[in-house]
């Protein structure tokens, strides 16, 4: 298959690019500033707002993946919010207009979105049937539903562009767990080294994560299978309690003690690490429904042996 990435350069479309350029897949990415990449991968500029030379690189394809948007591990400033919003709604217009430009349009379309989209909840799970999609909590921070409201743009961006030949599917992406560095395992298994992966304000919020090998797994079973389209969760069916997330982390790594962490305490460290608390107290409980019924086997369900095999991993690489 030829597949167009748009934002492949970043922490997932790393993992992604060269998971399916192993696999034998014609991998063009496309991003906004030329850097060096695998030999066997293909780099196209694009402005990530307007159709342009790139769009023929759409043309003939047979799948496009739009990873492309601003990271969001940053400090939600009113200016960083905005980037936010643009660069994943821009970029998700810019790409519709080729696909549906395109003589020859890409078979599927799948387009990053986040677990994000789904309510703070502690008692029951979201899934793609009955889940709760957030906004409206009452028991949170204001902003937060700005966190929601990109998701719902995000997604709905994609939905407007009229593609009736190409199958469309968003990701709704739990944290993506890899051991590359500056990848959000890194970062929680430093903490968990230094003796500062403890509980976060209780620690009883949900984390959902999903592990590199099982999130490349489901997104090629996304672009083999024609009879899905629409949202689709990519987490692990087995959130867990960051207290319990922290916990089997540290024994992974070797570590007993892991320093709690109050509200403030959080604040202050999310200010030292340029991010936003929003990303620690959350309660994500997201489970990956549709998955599950399409058949998909998780090579890693639990977090457990997720986290020997990435401690394993990272450790060998360094």
């Amino acid at each position: 298959m030829k597949i167009v990435i748009p934002g492949g350069t970043g922490q997932v479309g790393g993992i992604l690019r060269r998971a399916l350029a192993a696999s034998g897949h014609e991998v063009v990415v496309l991003s906004r500033h030329v850097t060096p990449l695998e030999p066997v991968i293909r780099h196209v500029l694009w402005d990530g707002r307007t159709v342009g030379e790139w769009a023929h690189e759409v043309d003939g394809a047979d799948a496009v993946i739009n990873l492309a948007g601003r990271t969001v591990s940053c400090r939600y400033t009113k200016e960083h919010l905005a980037e936010m919003m643009d660069s994943r709604v821009h970029s998700t217009l810019a790409v519709g207009r080729a696909v549906e430009r395109a003589e020859r349009p890409p078979t599927v379309w799948l387009q990053a979105s986040t677990a994000t989209i789904y309510s703070h909840r502690f008692d029951a799970a979201n899934d793609e049937h009955d889940g709760v999609i957030g906004g409206e909590e009452h028991d949170v921070p204001a902003y937060w539903a700005f966190s929601t409201e990109i998701a719902r743009r995000w997604e709905a961006a994609q939905q407007e562009a009229d593609t009736p030949a190409t199958r469309k599917v968003a990701l709704r992406s739990a944290m993506v767990m890899s051991p590359d560095r500056g990848g959000v395992f890194d970062v929680l298994r430093v903490l968990a080294r230094v003796g500062l992966g403890g509980p976060v304000d209780g620690g009883q919020q949900f984390v959902s994560w999903i592990h590199d090998s099982d999130f490349v797994r489901a997104v090629e079973l996304l672009l083999e299978r024609d009879d899905l389209s629409g949202a689709v969760n990519l987490a692990s069916p087995h959130p867990l309690p960051q207290r319990e997330l922290m916990r089997v982390l540290r024994r992974a790594v070797g570590r007993r003690f892991g320093l709690p962490a109050t509200r403030s305490m959080a604040e202050v460290g999310a200010f030292v690490l340029r991010s936003d608390t929003e990303l620690l107290l959350k309660s994500r409980r997201v489970v990956p429904a549709r998955l599950v019924e399409a058949g998909f086997a998780f090579d890693f369900p639990t977090w457990p042996e997720a986290a020997r095999d990435l401690a394993g991993r990272a450790a060998g690489a360094r």
